[in-house]
């Protein structure tokens, strides 16, 4: 088996697979964590307002009352994580810390600071439907950069769909500016992935135009 310190990064996105069945004995050291998370954060963002909120979910507690929440894939119970992917609809409150710390760190001027801010907080006033789709969109870059950071490390994931939403926003006391976009499980595979056949890219690939 290749050693996960040196794969490459064609070898880290083959690898990767959704894992659905975890060692619940496994654990993740905390730096280990923080490192898949710190790396799951350096996403590209709309305007680099970085969309994304990583509610991590270790107490075993917490996890059983996934459960049901997340119609019951025992997943979520015995990795070691689920990690819920948040999406910020209110991300233009974010633009004036984002770049306001720019300015001080003189990366920005003053004067493109106040352009960028006087925009997004424009577009976010005049669709209301973009707020919704930034978060998706933006938090969906963080949580793929999440998995491949921890199967570069080692560590299996699955992204799930399949849960509640209202349930889960209830259960887990998550504010109304944040979507719960997907859960993520984390850990130590216990059985292989199921292999998945892939569409060749001529079926996937339009060069041009339709």
């Amino acid at each position: 088996m290749l050693q996960t310190d040196l794969l490459t990064l064609e070898q880290v996105i083959e690898a990767r697979h959704s894992v659905r069945k975890y060692d619940p004995q496994a654990v993740i050291p905390k730096e280990d964590l923080q490192e898949i998370l710190r790396l799951a954060a350096q996403a590209p963002s709309s305007w680099n307002l970085q969309h994304w909120r990583f509610l991590v979910v270790t107490d075993q507690a917490v996890k059983e009352k996934l459960l049901p929440i997340a119609n019951g894939q025992q997943q979520v119970v015995d990795a070691f994580a689920t990690i819920i992917i948040l999406g910020d609809l209110e991300a233009d409150k974010s633009a004036r810390p984002v770049y306001e710390g720019a300015v001080a760190k003189g990366t920005m001027s003053q004067q493109v600071a106040d352009t960028l801010i006087g925009q997004i907080e424009g577009a976010y006033a005049a669709n209301p439907a973009l707020a919704r789709d930034e978060a998706i969109r933006n938090a969906s870059f963080a949580a793929m950069q999440l998995m491949l950071a921890a199967k570069a490390k080692g560590y299996d994931t699955c992204p799930m769909g399949g849960f509640n939403r209202d349930t889960l926003i209830e259960a887990l006391n998550i504010p109304s500016r944040y979507l719960p976009t997907l859960m993520i499980t984390l850990g130590k595979a216990s059985a292989a992935a199921h292999p998945s056949d892939r569409f060749d890219l001529t079926q996937l690939v339009i060069e041009n135009q339709f």
